[in-house]
């Protein structure tokens, strides 16, 4: 505002890198009205501006704006010992603009109107992501009934059966009254890991000592083997391997409860609809990144969280305009239904959401846990992150399989 100041006690100037300037941010941001934080042993730097928060790692090209990555142009870097920050990528992330005078080297800061909001807001067609904190049978059928959906002719609901008694899969208790509500039937398919569900026999079992057949009737989709199903923008695989029943319906409801993942780092509709759907020799087809049917779910990472995306991209097409995605959000465990001794949730419970777009569904999930990163969601952001499950997200949207930005609507009253 016209005051000259140092940006700090040692005299630290901007510095411009690959064409990027970069600044030791603190001064700035608490000249804004947010403030900074420094984690030294992960060298994260966490800042924070209303109800927005950006994390950037030194020397890594990916921030995170409350928990979406984004692709830097130059990375933090510490520079004579002072931490050094692109001040375009944050300065707008916040919502402020950012004028640079190349003849004078000068860069100017103003507040925007996006400044003052609480949150960076999305584009106007961005698809709506509804939300309930209240996490009851009720609430489930609310949510649904949020989105105006018309089931037509036999209907699946796809959910886990988990792999456990111990496991923090949907009670049957919480999800019978939606499942009365669309006549649905509960849709699952064989393990491809040994365990509890590897077999049709066994699986059968699981079902009934879990009791999702005293709800509704119940089809494990490959007890009579597989059909292939095209993916129409696939890079990495352009079909999908999914349970032979699929056929048999005509409306899917993808019924996920939202958590932790071993391999991909996060579970929703995504892996809902991708490692879910797919037969026994689809889930390893996914895992491998398409490289075989059977043997090690063991594959490349990238490769095989890309298969997600458009597996599950496979099967929305597969149903068009008859499917819509819920994700239950309680239980939070960094570990998925499929691990039978998960680690116990270190989180609260968050709430049911749900929406027509999936990407943008499960983008919402990612935000949520960030956004209680001091609440105990540290150890599931971990998980998402040493596991690169973002990248889930973005390669969804880089194939056209639906939106990162959404609106979150609040159905509670």
């Amino acid at each position: 505002n016209g005051k000259a100041q140092n940006i700090d006690d040692e005299g630290t100037v901007p510095v411009i890198v690959n064409e990027r300037t970069l600044v030791p941010i603190r001064a700035i941001i608490e000249a804004m009205g947010g403030e900074g934080g420094w984690d030294g042993d992960t060298r994260t730097v966490t800042l924070k501006y209303n109800d927005n928060e950006i994390r950037l790692v030194i020397d890594s090209t990916m921030a995170y704006l409350n928990g979406k990555a984004n692709e830097l142009d130059t990375a933090p870097a510490i520079i004579n010992e002072r931490t050094m920050l692109p001040i375009r990528f944050v300065s707008e992330s916040f919502g402020f603009d950012v004028d640079w005078k190349g003849e004078t080297q000068t860069i100017t800061i103003t507040r925007s109107e996006a400044a003052d909001s609480h949150e960076v807001t999305a584009s106007s067609d961005a698809p709506a992501v509804y939300m309930t904190t209240e996490i009851t049978p009720e609430s489930l059928v609310a949510i649904y009934d949020a989105l105006g959906f018309k089931p037509e002719g036999k209907v699946a609901v796809k959910m886990s059966t988990g792999e456990s008694a111990r496991t923090n899969y949907l009670r049957p208790e919480l999800i019978g009254d939606l499942i009365k509500k669309v006549n649905g039937t509960i849709v699952e398919c064989n393990t491809a890991y040994g365990g509890s569900r590897a077999t049709t026999a066994a699986h059968w079992e699981a079902v009934k000592e879990r009791g999702f057949d005293k709800i509704a009737d119940v089809d494990l989709m490959d007890e009579d083997g597989s059909m292939s199903i095209p993916i129409a923008n696939g890079k990495v695989i352009t079909e999908d391997f999914v349970g032979a029943h699929l056929a048999n319906y005509d409306t899917l409801i993808s019924l996920a409860h939202f958590k932790g993942h071993a391999m991909g780092g996060f579970g929703g509709a995504i892996k809902n609809l991708s490692i879910g759907v797919a037969s026994s020799e689809g889930k390893v087809w996914i895992h491998s990144g398409g490289t075989r049917k059977t043997g090690s779910i063991m594959g490349e990472q990238d490769p095989f969280l890309e298969s997600m995306a458009e597996a599950a991209s496979g099967v929305s097409d597969y149903f068009g305009d008859k499917i819509i995605y819920i994700n239950v959000m309680n239980r939070l465990s960094v570990d998925c239904d499929c691990d039978g001794n998960p680690h116990e949730p270190e989180m609260g419970d968050i709430g049911i959401l749900a929406s027509y777009d999936p990407v943008a569904l499960d983008q919402a999930c990612v935000d949520l846990v960030y956004a209680e990163r001091d609440n105990g969601a540290q150890a599931l952001i971990n998980r998402i992150e040493s596991r690169n499950g973002i990248h889930t997200l973005e390669h969804a949207a880089e194939i056209g399989y639906g939106s990162r930005e959404y609106k979150l609507v609040s159905i509670d009253s």
